[in-house]
């Protein structure tokens, strides 16, 4: 699996103009799956995700967590994550896992931010066309992966 992980003010998405998630200060997780990924995956960087310190203290340091500052997640499917541009000029997304693989493990990932105390966790709607509205604060972006073998 693979997240980038934006530290937000505020972030909402909309299918077909109406929104169908928004959050204020936190995270927005966009999520991409590959066909080895299982709940270990997500379960790992849903717990990586809650505890890691990229909010400020009062020293201006990065030493508090989402759990810190009670902040929200928005949680993003995005197959494109995979997107493979080495040759030519469209990408490939043969490494991006089918729907039936990505779509219930980005919700587990969901659900297992929720389990490591993330008291607000929305999310977009798998498949479909969205618009992602992103209030990046910072900006502070941060990519994790995590493969099967790690």
């Amino acid at each position: 699996m693979r997240l980038v992980i934006q530290r937000v003010s505020k972030g909402s998405v909309a299918v077909n103009s109406q929104v169908v998630g928004s959050i204020g200060k936190g995270f927005v997780i966009l999520v991409g799956v590959t066909h080895s990924d299982t709940e270990n995956e997500a379960r790992w960087l849903a717990n990586k995700t809650a505890g890691l310190r990229v909010f400020t203290d009062q020293d201006g340091k990065f030493n508090l967590s989402i759990q810190d500052v009670e902040g929200e997640a928005l949680v993003i499917s995005q197959f494109t994550l995979y997107g493979d541009a080495r040759k030519g000029r469209r990408p490939g997304f043969t490494d991006a896992a089918p729907p039936e693989i990505a779509e219930p493990l980005v919700e587990k990932f969901a659900e297992f931010l929720r389990e490591a105390g993330v008291q607000k966790v929305e999310s977009g709607v798998f498949g479909a066309k969205m618009q992602v509205d992103i209030y990046n604060d910072g900006p502070v972006t941060i990519i994790i992966d995590r493969d099967a073998e790690s």
